[in-house]
């Protein structure tokens, strides 16, 4: 059984219809690519699966549970995480309260655990300090624990921000963009990162992406999508082949990965 599973998911706004019959089998240690012209409704895909949206109509299964109607907590919370194309940082937080607050899902001392100051209050935070910090080394940025995110480098951020989304121990990993508005020279640290991070806990990973090359460096199969729809699917050289794609893309150009 697919670890993530989408069948026949389709989604309207108003008499827009963004997408279209959409299917995924994403297996454990998967890595599959999302590509597509900008507008052709690949982070509605993200939004839908993640709970942001309720698809019109269509399946989202993941681990065996239906999650459709499941809130964006709740789906995090069982073990489906994400980054956003749009840094989700706040600016008044320090990098290590980033990491923290996304563990707050997995604590169980409650409200009266937090005012009494409890002993399993105590515990559970100093566990969650010493996990955080374990992904700020994972990701090169432990020496920005104290420093307000705001002030770090923009390939720095990005690399918080999967720390952040790692700390809750996912399953699978939604990616959007990862690597947009970086330098050539962050784009490979970047990908050096995702790969570790897939290799060191055999992570599932559904990547959105522009830049071709991390497409090509990281997913063993690739769908384009086109105006909400699948136009086609395989590995990514069978994809960057394929005429429909060259058409989509560039016309007659040749596509690069």
């Amino acid at each position: 059984m697919p670890l993530l599973h989408v069948t026949d998911m389709s989604h309207n706004f108003g008499g827009l219809q963004a997408v279209s019959n959409y299917n995924l089998s994403l297996d454990p240690g998967q890595i599959t690519g999302l590509i597509g012209p900008n507008g052709a409704g690949k982070t509605t895909i993200f939004n839908l699966i993640t709970g942001i949206y309720r698809p019109t109509k269509g399946s989202v299964t993941f681990d065996g549970e239906e999650i459709v109607g499941q809130k964006p907590n709740q789906t995090s919370a069982m073990g489906l995480a994400r980054t956003f194309q749009e840094m989700k940082l706040w600016r008044h937080m320090t990098v290590m309260e980033h990491i923290k607050m996304a563990r707050y899902s997995k604590f169980t001392y409650g409200l009266l655990g937090a005012f009494l100051d409890t002993p399993n209050r105590r515990r559970q935070e100093s566990d969650a300090t010493d996990l955080a910090m374990e992904y700020l080394k994972m990701f090169a940025v432990d020496q920005f624990a104290d420093q307000l995110v705001v002030n770090l480098p923009y390939g720095a951020q990005r690399r918080v921000e999967m720390a952040r989304a790692m700390v809750i121990e996912p399953k699978v990993l939604l990616l959007d963009e990862p690597t947009v508005g970086m330098t050539p020279d962050e784009m490979m640290a970047m990908i050096d990162v995702v790969r570790q991070a897939h290799e060191r806990f055999n992570l599932a990973i559904f990547l959105i992406e522009h830049r071709l090359r991390v497409v090509q460096e990281l997913c063993q199969h690739v769908q384009a999508l086109v105006f909400g729809k699948v136009l086609v699917e395989g590995s990514p050289d069978e994809v960057q082949n394929h005429p429909k794609v060259i058409e989509a893309y560039i016309g007659e150009q040749e596509v690069s990965f």
